[in-house]
């Protein structure tokens, strides 16, 4: 019981602090407002863009592209990593454009992909998806590669066929590392949706960052920042739910085998 309340206590204790660290910096060294605005300014601006009613659709804009861009990302990451990690005649097409592929900045892209898929919301989800392709695939193959020998031959000598060992022994060993590439991919998937919407957008938390800049306006800035942080964090509680409820047995810390 304790632990649970100190899980939440110890941080809320942090939060406080910081407040008052933020607050007391900005009368201590007199600050401007419009390169750090006070808390109670960036409250302000949260309850106008969301009680009033003006962030919600650039909120659920972002949100769209990220959690569509993410499921087809991570949905292909899981399918080709499968593949390549099963066949090595796949691995010798495949591999070396997908290195190539990976070696360049993703945010290099960007301009490209509005050029061939618009300025509209398209771009921003294969933007979203190609971003968070790689984190996922990579850990999908090491998985699949690391599993346990003996388990494999141990279903081999009770001639179980090629698919039930895949399905049954070793996506079931690859399910750690496959939930740790998930919970990457979710901030990446952030990164993806941002860096789309400043390159070319009129809407969407990214592009009201962008417009905030014009106007010095660092509240409304702020709390853009804080709606993307409110996206990633309960993205990445949702995935260690599902990781809790459907790999119990996965005691292991997190894994997280990245590339980016």
């Amino acid at each position: 019981m304790f632990e649970r309340v100190s899980s939440f206590l110890y941080p809320a204790i942090t939060f406080v602090m910081l407040i008052a660290a933020w607050q007391l910096s900005i009368d201590v060294l007199h600050v401007p407002d419009y390169i750090l605005p006070r808390p109670m300014m960036v409250l302000q601006s949260l309850k106008a863009g969301y009680i009033d009613g003006e962030f919600w659709p650039h909120f659920l804009f972002t949100l769209r592209s990220t959690v569509s861009g993410y499921m087809i990302g991570c949905g292909c990451a899981i399918v080709v990593g499968a593949v390549l990690a099963e066949s090595p005649t796949f691995e010798k097409f495949v591999y070396p454009y997908v290195i190539a592929l990976q070696s360049m900045p993703k945010v290099a892209l960007a301009p490209l992909i509005i050029v061939w898929f618009g300025y509209g919301f398209a771009s921003k989800l294969v933007m979203v998806a190609l971003i968070c392709f790689f984190p996922l695939f990579v850990n999908t193959v090491v998985g699949i590669r690391q599993t346990n020998p003996a388990l494999i031959n141990m279903m081999k000598a009770f001639s179980a066929p090629s698919w039930f060992i895949f399905v049954r022994v070793k996506l079931f060993a690859a399910a750690g590392h496959i939930f740790a590439g998930l919970q990457i991919s979710i901030v990446l998937s952030l990164i993806g949706a941002v860096v789309a919407e400043f390159v070319a957008s009129s809407e969407g938390l990214g592009w009201l960052i962008q417009a905030s800049l014009a106007n010095f306006n660092t509240a409304q800035m702020f709390a853009a920042l804080l709606s993307l942080v409110f996206i990633g964090v309960v993205g990445t509680r949702v995935i260690q739910g599902l990781h809790s409820c459907l790999i119990f047995w996965d005691r292991s810390p997190s894994r997280t085998t990245a590339a980016s």
